[in-house]
């Protein structure tokens, strides 16, 4: 590997761990690009080449992942679970959570029974892998990174992901 796409890797793993660390605060794109050093766009791009969606739909599933385990294992109400993992809008963060899960926050809570596994897999079975429920795992059009409430739907991508 190149010295320049290692160091890319490393920023890009720099933002990630930045969204992991940081999911429930309110992030944009201008500062996670001051983070590395480099333009919101260029951003974008680098992070999406890199790990296959932008840094907003990664910072959404990532928050979907946490109202998911927060929904499963506390007795937190579906607006408390909302505002726990940094959605402002109840309306935003259902919509998010259905079309990430196929069902609504509500419905999950209800029927979230796991079987007794290893950790490890529960996390591989419950954790969101597409965007859009039944939808290829590579979406095709960037969503503004600092637009929560950026459309859901996407277009399969036409392009091949090397």
């Amino acid at each position: 590997m190149s010295e320049a796409r290692e160091r890319t890797n490393r920023a890009m793993l720099r933002v990630r761990d930045t969204l992991d660390r940081d999911y429930d605060q309110d992030l944009d794109v201008e500062a996670l690009a001051r983070l590395v050093h480099v333009s919101p766009d260029h951003l974008i791009r680098t992070f999406r080449s890199v790990f296959g969606e932008t840094p907003h739909r990664y910072l959404q599933r990532r928050r979907v992942e946490r109202a998911m385990f927060l929904l499963r294992t506390t007795d937190l109400d579906v607006t408390e679970v909302c505002l726990a993992v940094g959605f402002t809008s109840l309306g935003t963060f259902s919509g998010m959570f259905s079309a990430v899960v196929g069902q609504s926050p509500s419905e999950y809570a209800r029927h979230a029974t796991l079987p007794a596994v290893p950790g490890c897999f529960m996390m591989a079975w419950t954790r969101p892998s597409t965007f859009t429920h039944g939808s290829p795992s590579r979406p095709s059009s960037p969503s503004s990174p600092s637009s929560p409430s950026s459309s859901v739907s996407e277009k399969p991508d036409t392009t091949s992901p090397h």
